[in-house]
């Protein structure tokens, strides 16, 4: 008998929970804030493919999610945008950026007439990834003008202005002598250079977006923060093929770096982003295409546009695998998989050069590509699309 009521008791239950753990699943991907077009109205909305997920209604901005049709379950932040198109990237650019300040991307020790001693930087606290932007209160333009202002001193003791984690702290430094001038003990970085892809171009305000993600230091995988920066026309010469294990790569070339397209202005976790002073608008993919916002990208077939010679850009079959679930901008928003034959057989999938490629499903431009898996080059992130559009302040 007791072994009957715990049979109906796991017919009753079985179904809930099974319920319950469709609607947990369906609930954490609908995300907290969307962004849908001026004009649509509730049914235009797409929150979730899940056949549970019914007759959401738009109300004082807000959308509220109802489970089976009729049980509220979630309220969703709506903002409305004018019917936005942007005009896809897919071309390859050439980037040049200069940090403010300067980066710490090493410390050395010092041949003082005692013997050798450690960094004095590294002993006041001076960290990898530390941005100097003043001494003594003066502003530091560059490299070369730090190692000016630290020769001209004429006293030991410095006061430092550096950035850290997005704050400003101050040091002080008791410095070194080295044939008989003062030492920091620091090894600095105060530019890179190296060719993207651009993502979006937007003629109504004239802004860029290009990479997916930040421009980072080598030495300390540190966001350089931009004091100036210039997009430039690039030349892809040759890819290195991706293997597992080994990332490939474009080689590219600068051409005419006198002549800048764009000027840098941000460097986000979401790229780089600034105002064009030429039309970006692609030359083979000349016509603007709608946004689609994440809570409208569903999981399988797209595309990617992106040049891999001097052909130019050209679009290619790759599949969008995963969806993410993000509240806060990040280069890692979906899993995609290139499955396209003539870009395997050329570059193995996804290399280095080609982030920013942009994402088109559906005829609207839903992200850009960031990233490879080392040991499946086929295998890679993208990025939703609002993120580089919240970053580059064409959407709120």
């Amino acid at each position: 008998m007791r072994m009957k009521k715990l049979k109906y008791l796991g017919v009753i239950i079985t179904p809930m929970l099974i319920l319950g753990l469709i609607t947990f699943f369906s609930l954490s991907s609908i995300p907290e804030k969307i962004y849908v077009n001026e004009a649509a109205s509730t049914s235009d909305v797409v929150l979730s493919d899940n056949i549970f997920m019914k007759n959401s209604k738009i109300k004082k901005d807000k959308l509220q999610v109802k489970l089976l049709g009729f049980i509220p379950v979630k309220s969703v932040a709506v903002s409305k945008v004018n019917d936005l198109e942007v005009y896809p990237g897919g071309t390859s650019v050439g980037i040049k950026l200069s940090t403010k300040g300067v980066l710490v991307v090493g410390h050395s020790d010092i041949e003082s007439v005692e013997g050798k001693v450690e960094s004095p930087a590294k002993n006041s606290g001076i960290e990898l990834g530390d941005v100097l932007i003043k001494i003594n209160g003066e502003e530091i333009q560059s490299s070369k003008d730090l190692s000016k202002k630290i020769k001209n001193l004429d006293n030991s003791k410095i006061n430092v202005d550096y950035i850290r984690n997005g704050n400003i702290e101050k040091k002080e430094i008791d410095l070194e002598k080295e044939n008989n001038e003062y030492k920091l003990g620091l090894w600095v970085r105060d530019s890179t250079a190296g060719i993207g892809t651009l993502t979006f171009y937007d003629k109504n305000t004239s802004i860029f977006g290009a990479l997916g993600h930040p421009i980072t230091d080598g030495d300390t995988n540190k966001p350089f923060i931009v004091r100036n920066g210039d997009l430039l026309n690039s030349s892809v010469i040759s890819v290195r093929k991706g293997e597992k294990g080994s990332p490939g790569e474009l080689k590219g070339l600068f051409v005419n770096e006198k002549e800048s397209l764009a000027t840098i202005e941000k460097n986000t976790e979401a790229g780089i982003f600034g105002e064009a002073s030429a039309d970006l608008v692609n030359p083979t993919f000349n016509k603007p295409l709608k946004v689609g916002f994440r809570n409208e990208i569903k999981e399988g077939a797209a595309k990617i546009i992106t040049t891999i010679d001097e052909n130019g850009p050209k679009m290619y079959d790759i599949e969008i695998v995963k969806l993410l679930a993000q509240e806060e901008p990040g280069p890692k928003s979906m899993v995609i998989k290139v499955t396209d034959e003539e870009l395997l057989e050329k570059t193995g999938g996804i290399v280095q050069g080609m982030s920013g490629s942009p994402i088109i499903q559906d005829n609207k431009l839903v992200g850009a590509v960031t990233h490879v898996l080392i040991n499946k080059p086929d295998v890679g992130y993208g990025i939703y699309i609002e993120w580089m559009l919240k970053d580059a302040g064409v959407i709120e």
